[in-house]
């Protein structure tokens, strides 16, 4: 059995600007993946600001507890993998 992983601490709640309308006549697999890669980097943001600063330690579960903390639906594997992605992007240098 995993155990549990560390609750994050107290997530602050950053200013975001308000949302734009997306452009119209985009096929439906366009807006899926621009709403993922916006969810994402939310996740990457809350993960870094929690102290999560390399992929292996951004497990699912900790992606997942992040995401209820900070009022964010329920992430897929898919965009947990986008998650870790960018956190490796991130410390490239």
């Amino acid at each position: 059995m995993a155990a549990a992983p560390t609750p994050l601490p107290n997530l602050p709640t950053l200013p975001t600007l308000p949302p734009k309308r997306l452009p119209a006549g985009h096929p439906r697999a366009w807006y899926e993946s621009h709403n993922r890669q916006l969810k994402a980097m939310r996740l990457t943001i809350a993960l870094l600001h929690s102290g999560v600063y390399t992929a292996d330690r951004a497990t699912d579960r900790r992606i997942r507890v992040a995401a209820e903390q900070i009022g964010v639906h329920r992430p897929s594997d898919t965009t947990c993998k986008a998650v870790r992605s960018l956190i490796r992007r991130c410390h490239r240098g």
